[in-house]
């Protein structure tokens, strides 16, 4: 069978209000165009099952596609046995409904841990085996130390150096599919906006313009202008949390001091403009909940000026710091292949030189009218996650300022027109990477199956590559590099 590469598949075809082409194909055209994942010809963005049906959303270069395939008594033919990335979605897949992938090649569960009401199991979880001489295992979790998410990291180690790293996730799954399933859209966001916290406007987001692309639904464009906003807002309070963080772990207290307070400075004015620290329930279907006063606009402006400064300040005694770049350069390099391989988004990505952005790549309001570029860089260790991170509160406060210089009166949100059935589709861009979203409603405007993606999906297996070769001690500092999600990941 021939790989297919997306842009001939959807030549001449019209995509819908999201963006998506959407498709009806056979067996043989769904592993072809598995095949074109693994040949590079296209990204695999999502991959979900769908009442009798498995899905598959692509993106192209400048096309993007929703594939749908019949399963033959809850069978279909494996992606993952094609391309690797998916072996984790089709993991989960049957763990959440059932369905068989035919030809998987690893068949252990991944968010059934055997204690789900009326599924009950005993059964060992079995790790890969430890084949060698001199190798021995460190387990660690799934409870770790202060408030990180749980999650089991297997360590097969020789001496000192990591020789293989297994994860085992879904400790903090939430049954959110099931949840969402029949409830109304407002419920709805409310529950999306609560699947990963630190990413909570930007899953609000997904989910508003997955629901105003079924129902065509508009929305005003101040509404607009403040999303984009809240969600610069957001991924610069995570990424100077983030360079804080990677900073502790190598011990420079005084780093992670800085951008600790710098972080809590900005979560004081995002509740004094919007009423939330973390901005929960601010981005709702049909706009935002709460306008920005002229004294918010002063607030943000003076708070952006500060960022400014201890951004330079920050990047300042890191590149004076050669103790500290010793623990960040080479360490954890994310291979530039394997990035590509996984379509890995977000700071993992672009340090590893992938310039994909979903606010670039598919352009959405009011990205699609702002000046901003797309940082990069090649290293792809440690220290250019950092650095892409540094480079990206850059991008932000310039966008942020745009922003605010064209707020102008108006209303902040819209009704629909009807409640119709329909579905859509979005795809944000979140502080870690791009989030994917597939919504459908029934004429009543209650949800029928959601599926939500998270960035980590194709984060998490590069970590384990990453840290090979390294010793165990700079795991951490590895990870919070990374720092993938645990509660996004496991739904």
């Amino acid at each position: 069978m021939t790989a297919t590469a997306l842009a001939d598949l959807v030549a001449g075809r019209d995509a819908g209000p999201d963006g998506y082409v959407r498709l009806d194909v056979t067996s043989d055209l769904w592993t072809a165009m598995a095949e074109g994942c693994a040949a590079g010809r296209h990204d695999l963005s999502a991959l979900w099952a769908d009442e009798g049906r498995v899905r598959m959303a692509l993106n192209g270069e400048d096309r993007r596609a929703i594939l749908s395939l019949k399963t033959e008594s809850g069978a279909y033919p494996s992606v993952s046995a094609h391309h690797a990335p998916a072996l984790r979605l089709e993991r989960a897949m049957r763990d959440l409904h059932g369905v068989q992938p035919v030809g998987l090649i690893d068949v252990r569960p991944w968010l059934d841990h055997g204690r789900w009401p009326g599924r009950e199991s005993t059964a060992r979880y079995d790790f890969l085996r430890v084949e060698g001489d001199d190798l021995h295992q460190i387990a660690v979790g799934p409870i770790h130390a202060s408030i990180i998410e749980p999650g089991h990291f297997r360590f097969t180690c020789s001496g000192e150096t990591v020789v293989r790293l297994e994860q085992r996730f879904g400790y903090a799954h939430k049954g959110v599919e099931r949840l969402l399933k029949g409830a109304d859209v407002a419920q709805g966001a409310r529950i999306v906006g609560r699947i990963s916290g630190d990413s909570t406007v930007a899953y609000a987001w997904a989910f508003a313009r997955a629901v105003e692309a079924a129902l065509g639904w508009s929305v005003p464009p101040r509404a607009v202008l403040l999303r984009g906003i809240l969600a610069e807002l957001e991924r610069l309070s995570h990424h100077i949390n983030d360079v804080g963080g990677i900073c502790n772990d190598a011990s420079v207290l005084t780093i992670n001091a800085r951008c600790t307070l710098q972080r809590e400075d900005v979560l004081m004015v995002a509740a004094a403009c919007f009423g939330h620290r973390l901005l929960m329930d601010c981005v709702v279907p049909g706009g935002v909940a709460t306008d920005l006063s002229q004294d918010g606009v002063g607030q943000i402006r003076d708070l952006l000026a500060r960022l400014e400064e201890t951004r330079a300040e920050i990047l300042r005694v890191y590149d004076a710091l050669p103790s500290l770049q010793d623990r960040t350069v080479t360490t954890g390099v994310a291979r530039p292949e394997l990035v590509r391989q996984y379509a890995a988004g977000g700071f993992v990505g672009r340090a590893s030189g992938r310039a994909f952005d979903a606010r670039k790549a598919f352009p959405y309001a009011p990205y699609d009218q702002l000046d901003f570029e797309v940082r990069t860089r090649v290293g792809g260790d440690v220290d250019a996650r950092l650095l892409v991170r540094m480079d990206e509160i850059v991008e932000s406060l310039g966008m942020v300022r745009q922003l605010l210089d064209r707020l102008e009166p108006g209303d902040i949100r819209s009704k629909p027109s009807a409640f119709v059935a329909g579905e859509g589709a979005a795809l944000v861009e979140a502080f870690r990477g791009d989030a994917f979203i597939s919504v459908t409603l029934d004429d009543a405007g209650r949800l029928g199956r959601v599926h939500v993606r998270d960035a980590s999906w194709f984060q998490w297996p590069i970590l384990e590559a990453a840290i090979e070769g390294n010793i165990i001690a700079d795991f951490p500092i590895c990870n919070k590099s990374f720092n993938c999600a645990y509660s996004g990941h496991d739904l």
